[in-house]
């Protein structure tokens, strides 16, 4: 069985690496989108958050979430649409987890944003009261990210946490 698996997985490569060197006039768009960001930094906020997520998903029973880099960073180019636009809203989460769906093969993606709290508790807390928040915390997840980021003008906090199952 496994060679069989290892002769499925080269197939693919091979047509993998045979597609990508075709010339194509959306292959730049197509490569664009599958680029994977392999490096984020993590303020204390963010693993504070991540943190208490984790907690009390044990707490209950379930698996921890492992964060991955590629979510926090679409994570935060949403925090930053959100503050460039002065608005709160799930504005193009169709693309978002498109990205990830494409680029980490996901299978299901969730999404929690929060609004002016002033720390990873507050903004938990308030996740955990809202029946469709708390469902995205307690969901059949397997990874995650997020980014926390304070507007420069009003100096209030926007919070993306994106969940997903691989």
């Amino acid at each position: 069985m496994d060679t069989k698996k290892l002769r499925l997985l080269l197939i693919a490569s091979i047509i993998t690496i045979m597609t990508s060197c075709s010339s194509n006039e959306n292959s730049d768009a197509v490569e664009a989108k599958l680029t994977i960001v392999i490096d984020y930094n993590y303020s204390p906020d963010e693993i504070k958050t991540m943190t208490l997520i984790n907690d009390y998903r044990i707490s209950i029973g379930l698996n921890t979430l492992v964060k991955i880099n590629h979510i926090s960073y679409k994570s935060e180019e949403h925090n930053d649409y959100m503050i460039t636009n002065n608005v709160v809203n799930h504005d193009d989460f169709v693309a978002r987890s498109e990205n990830i769906i494409n680029s980490l093969g996901a299978l299901r993606v969730s999404e929690n944003i929060a609004y002016n709290y002033n720390s990873p508790q507050g903004a938990f807390d308030a996740w955990l009261k809202s029946p469709e928040h708390r469902e995205n915390i307690e969901g059949d997840f397997s990874n995650f990210g997020i980014s926390i980021r304070e507007d420069p003008i009003n100096h209030k906090k926007y919070y993306t946490n994106i969940f997903v199952k691989i």
